[in-house]
């Protein structure tokens, strides 16, 4: 089902690798079946059209890295993770937004690939730190960042338009100097 392309990193079981247009029946197929795992934290495009837009933001827009984590035995999409409001200068910093999808979800394949994307993101990428903001609620995303080595910054009521509504999150944060040591 996936489109067999290089990674940019890959570990013991998963790879990342840059989202294209072509991956849009295997993505929106797989978002389709994970609609209760990601409700109501989280809505990727679930539809052609609704795909093309988002994933032709992630490769035109200098400010967006999106990333695809593929299982290595099959390429299947296991999930994804995006490095949104890239800021350079004396910032280089960017927000990270991800999902798991069902059939991946709890295998450990999601924190396998964040930590790959974190490696990429300050190496190639050369950014110096990467921020999560997870609602309080999500337990799932709030692991991750944890066992990934995010450190919890803050509170911040009303932050991010959601759903219909204005949610609070706590903001997550890893540096460089963080992962060197």
């Amino acid at each position: 089902m996936s489109v067999t392309r290089a990674y940019l990193a890959q570990g013991p079981r998963v790879g990342i690798r840059p989202f294209t247009l072509e991956d849009e029946a295997e993505f929106t197929a797989r978002a389709r079946e994970s609609k209760d795992l990601h409700h109501p934290w989280l809505f990727p495009p679930d539809t052609e059209r609704a795909y093309a837009a988002y994933a032709g933001r992630l490769i035109d827009d200098p400010a967006k890295a999106g990333f695809l984590v593929c299982e290595k035995d099959s390429g299947a999409i296991a999930g994804f993770i995006n490095i949104n409001n890239i800021v350079e200068g004396g910032f280089l910093c960017g927000a990270l937004g991800y999902g798991a999808f069902a059939h991946a979800a709890g295998r450990g394949l999601m924190a396998e690939g964040l930590g790959l994307v974190v490696r990429y993101a300050f190496g190639p990428m050369g950014l110096h730190r990467l921020e999560i903001n997870a609602q309080p609620g999500n337990t799932a995303s709030i692991a991750l960042a944890r066992r990934c080595g995010f450190r919890l910054e803050g509170f911040s009521p009303d932050m991010i338009y959601i759903d219909g509504a204005w949610r609070d999150h706590e903001r997550w944060a890893i540096t460089a100097e963080m992962v060197r040591d």
